[in-house]
């Protein structure tokens, strides 16, 4: 499994644009056929793992570069996409750290039921989180923030487990040792460097390479790398459609080591932001540098926005200087 974060120099007209601080995506096998699997395929696989299962209910195909085969008995059989295929994206990874879990507590996490192959097609079994993505979820402005300080706590309980498995893991990439941090972050601003160069709005004391220095120098030198979720966004946190409470965080296959507050990367909103935060500090005192690392990947997120098209470069720059403004 790969575990550099940067695209090797061949494979750079096929990266994802705009990629940020986490890795360069590549996907192995673009061309590579995308079955869907049979009911009677599917059960079989299952219930070598669950006695009893089936049948199947619904197929979703939102999660990209998996696909999930939904059982009745409250069992998921997640499967990778061949085509979707990329060096940080794994199963057999999700399943190490969904062990290590259950392993340390009590999680709102899935539990493992089993990992193999069918028809040539990897794929885990794995309990079913009840309730629906927050994303599909109409929330007040109260239970959006119970929900965003729920999730702080269950990060800072997730990054707090035994790292010894998962720091020596193959399946596990990422940053070795703290100052990898840096490394990380000057990669991904190169990267976003070149992907706008042509954007004159990123000139003057918005110059992302000196943006960069500027973001970099305040980054922390000692804190010690944790096995992230990746991507603990509103497409994987499940809340209780009724009461909009939390009740449980998928899909670990993106799972890497890094600084423990570039979990908060998919939270944008300066209150979703400060809700994480808060929760995450109900259990003691912040990481070292924590705020500082906060505030670095919510710009670089702006630039990576602007870099895939789905933000404006001008709301973009107001935004930034906002965050700089409170740095």
């Amino acid at each position: 499994m790969a575990s550099d974060m940067m695209a090797a120099p061949a494979d750079r007209d096929n990266r994802t644009k705009g990629s940020d601080v986490v890795f360069a995506d590549t996907y192995s096998q673009p061309s590579a056929p995308d079955p869907v699997l049979g009911e009677d395929a599917v059960v079989a696989a299952a219930a070598r793992h669950v006695a009893g299962v089936g049948p199947l209910l619904e197929v979703d195909e939102s999660g990209g570069e998996a696909r999930a085969y939904i059982l009745d008995g409250g069992v998921v059989m997640k499967t990778q996409r061949p085509h979707r295929l990329r060096p940080r994206t794994s199963l057999a990874k999700e399943v190490l750290f969904l062990e290590e879990l259950a392993r340390a507590g009590d999680f709102p996490v899935p539990l493992v039921l089993g990992y193999g192959h069918v028809e040539g097609i990897e794929y885990v079994c794995l309990t079913r989180i009840a309730g629906v993505a927050s994303r599909n979820a109409e929330l007040s402005a109260e239970q959006r923030s119970e929900l965003l300080r729920t999730l702080g706590q269950v990060l800072r309980a997730l990054h707090a487990i035994d790292q010894s498995r998962l720091r020596t893991s193959d399946l596990m990439p990422g940053d070795a040792r703290p100052s990898d941090l840096r490394r990380r972050f000057r990669d991904a601003f190169g990267r976003l460097a070149e992907d706008l160069d042509a954007d004159d709005t990123w000139r003057g004391d918005l110059e992302i390479t000196q943006l960069a220095d500027q973001l970099i120098d305040r980054l922390p030198r000692g804190t010690e790398p944790v096995a992230l979720h990746s991507n603990p966004g509103p497409e994987h946190v499940f809340v209780d459609p009724a009461t909009g409470r939390f009740s449980g965080l998928i899909d670990f296959g993106d799972a890497y080591r890094s600084h423990p507050a570039l979990d908060l990367r998919p939270w944008r909103r300066a209150a979703d932001v400060a809700d994480v935060v808060t929760g995450y500090g109900a259990g003691g005192s912040l990481p070292g540098g924590f705020e500082q690392v906060v505030s670095a990947s919510l710009i670089m997120a702006e630039l990576g926005q602007v870099a895939r098209g789905r933000q404006d470069s001008q709301a973009a720059a107001a935004r930034i200087r906002e965050l700089l403004s409170v740095a």
